[in-house]
């Protein structure tokens, strides 16, 4: 007995020293990195552009030196004083999407990227890793924060972009927090975007295992007014003057829907409560777009909204990859590379995924994904990130949702 009461004290004081880990090493506000990526296919380089302070924190608080996928690149916090790491974020950028494309084998560019740490109460060193799709370092940079830096600008603490609650989350201290954000609606059409908004969580929410666990997601609406209505359609001739700049013909394919002002995003989101990021587009063209840790922009008036927004957030969330063949040309996945999404496998390292499905019956290897028809495989023949018209997850991406959220949330 004496023995299972020091074991139980131990584990008592393992989990007390493990929850106030946060308040050892961070305040509860956020430091936004700003930074631009810049370069070709052949050389990439990485530059700070600004840092700001933000309130309150609606991150992880736990597992903060884990991540949950690997992704295409890291942020990477650490101690100045001793060098250990304190917290760790996984994402993918638009731009490394975009050093797959013909484009970039002749063309340097620049793109900007924001990403969103605890605020630390001692000076560290942050390193930003960028990975090709070898997973080989191909970029990186490490600079010193000095939480007592001047410069560092102050943002949210005024003149805060209206925003309602759609949801409360059961916990909002060990909770999802996720906002939505108005793309091309004007002042009076705000009415019209809350209720997009609803509809989109309500299409979330019928499917598993975001139904199961809803409990676990705060979601709010961000009223950001737009000077004119509707989204730009470059290959149509048309530029609209938009709260975010957002437009059809990323890359020149003319359904892919995106932002390249992800500054101009989030000092709209500055002083609400988010971390992932749905922006919904005032517009009924088809098309969309979704970026692990980044963000999800789709149409809301499109007849394909419902099963659209769902999909991209697999994506920016779920950090899924799709599985239907696009085009065999700039390929993001190759035999000598295991994917990092889940969803996905070249084979060449299958430890870890779904083998466990198929070992009991209930999944397979599909061949076909990522775009690709040869090489790549799935787990079924079907599923939301394959069609719009399959109307569930697969087991393999509920699987490894499920696996994502309790990461965040338990």
């Amino acid at each position: 007995m004496k023995k299972i009461l020091i074991i139980s004290l131990l584990l008592v004081l393992f989990v007390s020293a493990k929850a106030q880990r946060f308040d050892d090493y961070f305040e509860d506000r956020t430091l936004r990195l700003d930074y631009t990526f810049s370069g070709n296919s052949q050389h990439q380089e990485l530059y700070v552009d600004e840092l700001i302070s933000m309130p309150r924190w609606y991150g992880k608080r736990q597992r903060l030196a884990e991540v949950p996928l690997r992704g295409n690149g890291q942020i990477i916090v650490r101690s100045k004083a001793d060098g250990q790491v304190i917290y760790r974020h996984s994402f993918s950028s638009l731009f490394q999407e975009w050093l797959s494309t013909d484009e970039s084998k002749h063309t340097q560019k620049s793109f900007e990227n924001v990403f969103l740490v605890p605020y630390p109460k001692q000076p560290v060193d942050i390193t930003v890793e960028l990975r090709d799709y070898h997973d080989q370092v191909n970029a990186t940079m490490t600079h010193s924060v000095d939480p007592s830096d001047i410069l560092i600008r102050k943002a949210g603490e005024r003149q805060v972009t209206p925003y309602v609650t759609l949801q409360q989350a059961r916990d909002t201290s060990r909770c999802i927090h996720v906002a939505y954000v108005a793309e091309g609606y004007q002042q009076h059409e705000m009415g019209t975007f809350i209720e997009d908004c609803r509809i989109a969580m309500e299409s979330l929410f019928e499917h598993e295992p975001f139904r199961q666990m809803q409990d676990r997601f705060n979601m709010i609406a961000v009223m950001s007014p737009s000077a004119e209505s509707g989204v730009s359609e470059p290959g149509k001739g048309i530029w609209k003057n938009t709260a975010l700049g957002a437009h059809f013909d990323t890359f020149y394919s003319a359904r892919y829907l995106t932002t390249l002002h992800l500054k101009k995003m989030n000092d709209v989101l500055a002083g609400t409560p988010y971390e992932h990021i749905i922006v919904l587009v005032n517009g009924e063209r088809y098309g969309g777009g979704g970026i692990y840790n980044s963000y999800t922009l789709t149409d809301a008036h499109g007849p394909s909204f419902r099963p659209v927004v769902v999909h991209e957030f697999g994506h920016s969330f779920g950090g899924l990859g799709d599985e239907y063949p696009y085009g065999e040309d700039d390929p993001m996945y190759f035999a000598d590379t295991e994917p990092w999404e889940p969803n996905l496998t070249t084979k060449h390292d299958f430890n870890g995924k779904w083998e466990h499905l198929v070992k009991e019956g209930k999944g397979g290897l599909v061949e076909g994904g990522g775009y690709l028809t040869k090489g790549v495989w799935r787990g079924f023949e079907n599923c939301r990130m394959r069609t719009n018209e399959e109307p569930e997850f697969c087991l393999v991406c509920k699987e490894a949702l499920i696996r994502l959220i309790n990461f965040y949330t338990e």
